[in-house]
């Protein structure tokens, strides 16, 4: 019976030392998470802001529907685009998802 008794104890002493290990596999994960998605997630948001303050007036943009057209008119919040003779549409600025290169209507 002493036997039995002593292994019980022995198993005690190896449970802090589970513990320990536990919490560096929590840290360790917390780190991937970090590292694989809430930093590349803050840098991609960080970009569309920086491109969403820097439109000016004959940017040729694409919104978030699909839209693509010419900025003719940039306010604080809202911005006109053309995106044909004569069809004006009115847009939120974080509504634009790209601005492309010069030229790109011609193009169509």
């Amino acid at each position: 019976m002493d036997f039995f008794i002593s292994a019980a104890h022995a198993q005690e002493g190896a449970a802090g030392g589970g513990m320990i290990e536990f919490l560096i596999m929590i840290a360790i994960f917390f780190a991937i998470m970090y590292f694989l998605i809430i930093r590349p997630q803050s840098k991609r948001a960080k970009e569309h802001r920086a491109m969403v303050e820097a439109l000016s007036k004959g940017d040729e943009v694409v919104t978030n529907g699909g839209l693509l057209g010419k900025v003719t008119e940039v306010g604080e919040n809202f911005m006109r685009v053309e995106l044909n003779d004569g069809v004006n549409v009115i847009v939120q600025r974080q509504s634009v998802s790209a601005v492309m290169p010069k030229g790109t209507m011609k193009d169509l």
